[in-house]
């Protein structure tokens, strides 16, 4: 049975959208493959890691009838990498194996039975579904996703807020040592929900998501259960579990008041953060900036007694305040931001540094200052 035909590029985008979560190894072989289930000329194609299930349906020409297989997914998209663009390939089955066809080439892939596929249980009731456009939880996304824990021994830091409220949708991360707050305004009202979600579907939605804007920009439906979220887009439908557990209140981290601030241009100060950066010694990564009525200057050194000094003029007429951060923390918040101003607010060389857009209170980041 010829499982489908089509060209390289639409079977490899489709393959592409869903095979982003496959590891190379599992414990459980049958994860490294994906699941090909054909109805008429019609193929869903689902992948899975046992928290996260990604599913999209194609038309991919073929065979009518139905037939169900799993095959290993990286595999076939390294083959199909490999034939030209606007070549038509096919997938015939054949007893236990596939074989994938494009030009004069020809490959037998060896099949997995698809029942042995452990698809992700749907949690049995949802929240309401709402939806945002695609390019809207994207940018939100973008904004925050730098600031999320690696491997943090607290869990519920390697992951996102996700807080839907009103008219509001706010997502927040942060590692312990900084925290970056973004949101965005609902066309629709929505009740209270408030999730974590994983790091690994975070960075799989950021590829996913489309950049679109204009009047008929493509949304995203989200749905939201107890452990569980719905995310449906593009054709795609994706299932993830959430992050268990008590996500710190950030509203009491976001410093307020700070008397002292500055208004600086984002890539100027981004420039020099760059440059003084390249002196720091690899395990502090410390930067000094001191802050004089006038004059902002960023200072660093390291262990083999080198010294890197810039100095930016600034409109600042307040205290003047020598404090320490990790240069990493701040490169990161400029180059995730695309303003060409940032406020920085601050108090003394102790408190937390507040980073934000002018006039503009969606974005938030804060830094925790330290000692050098």
């Amino acid at each position: 049975m010829i499982v489908l035909k089509e060209t390289q590029d639409k079977v490899l985008s489709a393959l592409q959208s869903v095979a982003g979560i496959v590891e190379r190894r599992h414990t459980l072989p049958v994860l490294a493959n994906v699941l090909i289930r054909k109805n008429g000329a019609s193929v869903q194609l689902t992948t899975s890691d046992l928290e996260i299930q990604i599913r999209t349906s194609v038309e991919l020409g073929g065979d009518d009838g139905s037939f169900t297989t799993t095959v290993g997914a990286r595999k076939l998209i390294d083959i199909l990498r490999t034939l030209p663009a606007d070549q038509t390939v096919s997938l015939e089955s054949s007893q236990a194996k596939l074989i994938l066809k494009g030009g004069k080439s020809k490959f037998t892939l060896q099949t997995l039975p698809a029942e042995d596929f452990p698809l992700v249980q749907e949690a049995a009731s949802f929240g309401p579904v709402f939806s945002v456009p695609q390019k809207t939880l994207k940018d939100l996304l973008g904004q925050v996703s730098f600031a999320m824990a690696v491997h943090d021994i607290r869990y519920y830091l390697n992951g996102i807020l996700f807080v839907a409220e009103g008219r509001q949708l706010s997502l927040v991360a942060t590692d312990g040592h900084r925290l970056a707050f973004a949101g965005a305004t609902l066309d629709v009202e929505v009740p209270k929900q408030e999730v974590i979600l994983p790091r690994k579907t975070v960075i799989e939605l950021q590829r996913l998501l489309s950049d679109a804007s204009g009047d008929n920009q493509p949304q995203i439906e989200m749905q939201f259960a107890n452990n569980q979220a719905k995310f449906s887009f593009g054709g795609m439908e994706f299932v993830t579990k959430l992050v268990e557990g008590k996500f710190p209140d950030y509203n009491r981290v976001i410093p307020k008041n700070h008397k002292n601030s500055i208004t600086v241009g984002r890539a100027p100060l981004l420039a020099s953060l760059q440059r003084t950066a390249i002196l720091t010694s690899d395990k502090f990564k410390g930067v000094r900036l001191n802050i004089d009525p006038g004059t902002l200057r960023v200072a660093s050194n390291n262990a083999e007694q080198e010294e890197a000094v810039d100095e930016l003029d600034i409109d600042y007429g307040g205290d003047s305040i020598e404090i320490g951060f990790n240069v990493t923390y701040l490169i990161d918040a400029l180059s995730n931001m695309s303003q060409d101003m940032v406020k920085i607010d601050l108090a003394d060389s102790n408190s937390s540094a507040l980073l934000t857009i002018p006039d503009n209170a969606t974005f938030k980041y804060v830094v925790m200052p330290m000692r050098i």
